[in-house]
């Protein structure tokens, strides 16, 4: 059973940085999509990043654009999301996605694709 896990949330000020990680057990790291999506209560499930399977493809969410990075270890089964520049509005529950796919170069910006989450990590922004 494919589990994802994440860790790095906290509280911060604004205009700090921040990474999150996200450690995939039960499955080859190597075979998914990944994706990292964010979540406030009484708010949808905002997209905020996705990498294929290989890391050389990534797109982002236009609210972080320029700000957050999103990268991968494949050797390590670990997913990342470097966070810059954080601002009051990226206070959110984040979580972390996968699928598997067989094509290395595809990701996805849909939630409704993925198969795997984990349970969250809060991050708080101070203003």
């Amino acid at each position: 059973q494919v589990q994802l896990v994440e860790s790095g949330g906290g509280l911060v000020q604004a205009g700090d940085s921040l990474t999150l990680s996200c450690t995939v057990s039960g499955g080859t790291f190597g075979d998914y999509a990944a994706g990292w999506f964010r979540q406030t209560p009484g708010d949808e499930r905002e997209f905020v990043a996705a990498i294929s399977r290989i890391g050389g493809i990534t797109d982002y969410g236009n609210s972080v654009k320029g700000r957050f990075t999103i990268s991968r270890d494949n050797a390590k089964n670990t997913l990342f999301l470097r966070m810059t520049s954080l601002k009051p509005e990226d206070t959110a529950v984040y979580h972390c996605a996968a699928r598997s796919d067989p094509s290395v170069f595809i990701f996805y910006t849909d939630g409704k694709r993925y198969h795997y989450w984990g349970q969250g990590t809060q991050v708080t922004v101070s203003s």
